[in-house]
């Protein structure tokens, strides 16, 4: 009977209305992530294709391979173009993708030769859901299926013959980004972008996370050891208490912030030649082909690039360090610091998760707009902004992480300035022990 009452004891003690609360937050955050992400694949993975094509051969067979595209079900858009500026094409038909047959493609194939297709693609995020589907992958499968055809019925072989010698037609992948293309297939692109990207979100994520912790429990602990009553009583002002306060938590987090950044720099560095060594020096020259056809299509940061990424960088550790100043003030008890990390633990994760998988900017504009109002959002998606020219939406968020900042700056120093610090706390309808102390001595 006495281990029981022990039991209940302690699960009085843990089972609280802010850990209720805490649950119903992370069950609330996950569902709605879940709806969102659910409408990113939905929009992702379409139901429906559309072909655009353009038959620069201008052939009998050519024409045939046009009209197995149009029994396929897509919808089939048939161009003229005509010069290798790829981006200026997809500019002039509008399309985000195109599959061009060049001239002498019959010919390739009449004297046993594999013949050249090019297959020209759109990019205008990183994200893994923007990228998920293209249009061009289906139409090259048929056009390969049905050159096999041909080769099959030319030398009396079977398809399944056809089809161990491997693929009949030479694929020439072209990538569009923001009017510069370069000779290289978008997942190529993305798959490095996608490594090079994810050191950022990351370094963001621990740092809210550090930060924030290390604030609140100082803070709290202050309070509850009666340290922080002794300290504003001193003969100095409750403004510069608070900037030191702050000042030295941002040095420890920048320094967090360079320690991060240098140690998932030197993994990832390690990570990709160790793969490079292993695979050899084939690879090596894909690797550095990546390289290139980066810096062709825009998609490197120069110096001024990384003095605002690191502004905002910044900004977003001031903001938080403001949020976790007020949050550390609420607290009653240690074990209560543990919890009130929870609205900065989700205002972090929202962003983050949905930065790996789906480009924000694309989301549907309740979302979007939802996940834009988190001021963390706008550094998650910065690399992003700035790689693929959305400026404007980067400097947006650099403008509004700036109110913000000052808006929650006005509410630490109003509260650090008045004597409900010492007294303030969220306990869901009980009073606070701070307040009994204080009725006692009355």
């Amino acid at each position: 009977m006495k281990f029981f009452n022990l039991l209940k004891k302690e699960l009085g003690e843990l089972i609280t209305a802010q850990t209720i609360v805490s649950l119903v937050l992370i069950v609330s955050m996950l569902m709605f992530m879940g709806n969102m992400m659910k409408s990113t694949i939905k929009e992702a993975i379409k139901s429906e294709y559309t072909i655009s094509i353009s038959d620069r051969d201008d052939t009998d067979f050519t024409h045939d391979l046009v009209k197995v595209l149009e029994k396929s079900g897509a919808t089939l858009k048939t161009f003229d173009t005509s010069g290798d500026d790829y981006a200026a094409i997809l500019k002039e038909t509008e399309q985000e993708s195109l599959i061009i047959i060049p001239e002498g493609f019959t010919a390739s194939l009449e004297k046993g030769e594999k013949p050249d297709i090019i297959s020209v693609s759109l990019m205008e995020s990183a994200a893994m859901m923007s990228n998920m589907t293209n249009d061009n992958s289906g139409a090259l499968q048929l056009i390969s299926k049905c050159v096999s055809s041909t080769f099959a019925a030319d030398a009396g072989l079977t398809e399944e013959e056809v089809e161990i010698l491997g693929s009949p037609v030479n694929i020439s992948e072209s990538t569009v980004v923001s009017g510069n293309s370069a000779n290289i297939g978008a997942n190529e692109v993305m798959s490095s972008l996608m490594t090079k990207n994810m050191i950022l979100p990351i370094v963001v994520f621990m740092l809210i996370m550090v930060t924030s912790n290390m604030l609140i429990s100082a803070i709290s602990n202050e309070k509850i050891d009666k340290t922080l009553e002794t300290l504003l009583s001193a003969p100095v002002s409750r403004t510069s208490i608070l900037g030191a306060k702050m000042l030295a938590a941002a040095i420890v987090a920048l320094l967090n912030a360079v320690v991060y950044m240098f140690g998932f720099s030197s993994f990832m560095t390690s990570t990709t030649e160790q793969v490079t060594n292993e695979m050899g020096t084939q690879l090596v020259g894909q690797y550095l082909s990546v390289d290139t056809a980066l810096e062709k299509l825009g998609l490197t940061l120069t110096t001024a690039d990384y003095i605002l990424i690191g502004v905002q960088l910044f900004l977003t550790i001031m903001i938080c360090l403001c949020i976790a100043l007020m949050l550390g003030a609420l607290v009653n008890d240690t074990k209560q610091s543990q919890t009130m990390i929870m609205p900065l633990m989700i205002m972090a994760m929202v962003p983050y998760l949905i930065s790996m998988f789906a480009d924000i900017n694309t989301l549907p504009m309740a979302f979007r707009m939802v996940v834009y109002a988190i001021p963390f959002t706008h550094t998650f998606s910065a690399m992003n902004n700035i790689m693929f020219g959305h400026m404007n939406i980067f400097l947006g968020g650099l403008a509004y992480q700036v109110v913000v900042f000052a808006i929650c700056m006005f509410f630490a120093l109003r509260l650090f300035k008045s004597d409900k610090i010492l007294t303030i706390s969220l306990n869901f309808g009980q009073k606070s022990k701070f307040k009994k102390k204080s009725e006692s001595r009355d």
